[in-house]
C-alpha cells in the first residue's frame, strides 16, 4: 500500500522551521526544565521540638544568606528563597542567551511562639532556626470532664 501523506515535491524546508525544531530539541533536553522542576522545587526542612523551643533546619545550598527571607506572623513561620541569575558577556553577539529565576517558599505553623526571640543563622548551606515557645504556652492547664 502506498502512504498516506501526500508528496509535495515543490516543498522545501525552511531554515527558520529547521532553527525552531533546533531550540525545541535543545530545550527538552537542557538542564533548565522549569516547567518539569515546579513539582520538585522545595527545600528540605526538619522541625524538632523540645519544652523550651522549636529547632528549624532547612537545607539551602546554593544560596546566600541574602537570598533568603523568613517572616513570623499568625503563627505561621515562612522561609522563602530567591536567587535571579544572568551571564552578560558584551561584544558579542548571541544567538542564544540564558537567564534563570529560581524561588521556593516553605510556611509551617508552630503555635505559642515569643515572637521577639526567634533567632536566625546560617552556615555552609543550612538555615537554622531557633523559635522559643512564649511563657503563656508553659502555663496550660488540662480540665477534667465531670
Amino acid at each position: 500500500m502506498f502512504d498516506l501523506t501526500p508528496f509535495k515535491k515543490n516543498q522545501v524546508a525552511r531554515t527558520d522551521d529547521a532553527i525552531d525544531f533546533y531550540n525545541m530539541v535543545e530545550n527538552f533536553f537542557s538542564d533548565n526544565q522549569a516547567p518539569f522542576k515546579s513539582f520538585n522545587d522545595k527545600f528540605k526542612l526538619d522541625i524538632k521540638e523540645n519544652d523550651k523551643e522549636y529547632i528549624v533546619d532547612a537545607e539551602v545550598p546554593g544560596y546566600s544568606k541574602d537570598d533568603i527571607h523568613i517572616k513570623f506572623d499568625n503563627d505561621r513561620l515562612t522561609i522563602s528563597v530567591s536567587k535571579k541569575e544572568e551571564k552578560s558577556e558584551e561584544g558579542e553577539k548571541y544567538i542564544h542567551k540564558e537567564r534563570s529565576y529560581q524561588s521556593m517558599q516553605r510556611s509551617i505553623y508552630l503555635p505559642n511562639i515569643d515572637e521577639s526571640n526567634i533567632k536566625a543563622g546560617f552556615e555552609n548551606g543550612i538555615l537554622k532556626i531557633t523559635a522559643p515557645k512564649s511563657a503563656e504556652a508553659a502555663k496550660k492547664t488540662e480540665i477534667k470532664i465531670d
